[in-house]
């Protein structure tokens, strides 16, 4: 038996804000959304060209305020690459949350604080 790893969610606090973090930080782009008929939540999957793994963003009507996320002792990584180029754009957003230069990789955090690693391509 296997198993594909296709998407992961996070709750966010104001949907337009992470579209706009992840398509500026990441490239990361919308693919589609679902509306609670009632209008309770919107789901919008957001992925690239690279990979099919998406990230889900769910936004709540009735959880306005940022999430506790508790430690903090999870992330998604992303390869860049050209880590340069993306570290230059990271610093320039402020959203750098800690390097580890002598692992040569970097975390960021979205508009929520979770955090993503940023890692080099691949020798």
């Amino acid at each position: 038996m296997r198993f594909k790893m296709i998407h992961e969610n996070f709750n966010v606090s104001d949907l337009d804000v992470s579209l706009a973090f992840y398509e500026k930080a990441l490239g990361l782009k919308e693919i589609r959304r679902k509306v609670a008929e009632d209008g309770s939540f919107i789901i919008v999957y957001i992925g690239n060209e690279e990979t099919d793994f998406e990230l889900e963003l769910t936004w709540l009507v009735e959880h306005p305020q940022k999430y506790d996320l508790g430690e903090e002792e999870f992330h998604l990584a992303f390869r860049a690459d050209d880590f340069d180029a993306a570290h230059e754009l990271h610093e320039s957003m402020g959203c750098i949350a800690f390097e580890n230069h002598d692992m040569g990789i970097y975390f960021i955090t979205d508009p929520d604080g979770y955090w993503l690693e940023i890692l080099p391509p691949r020798d």
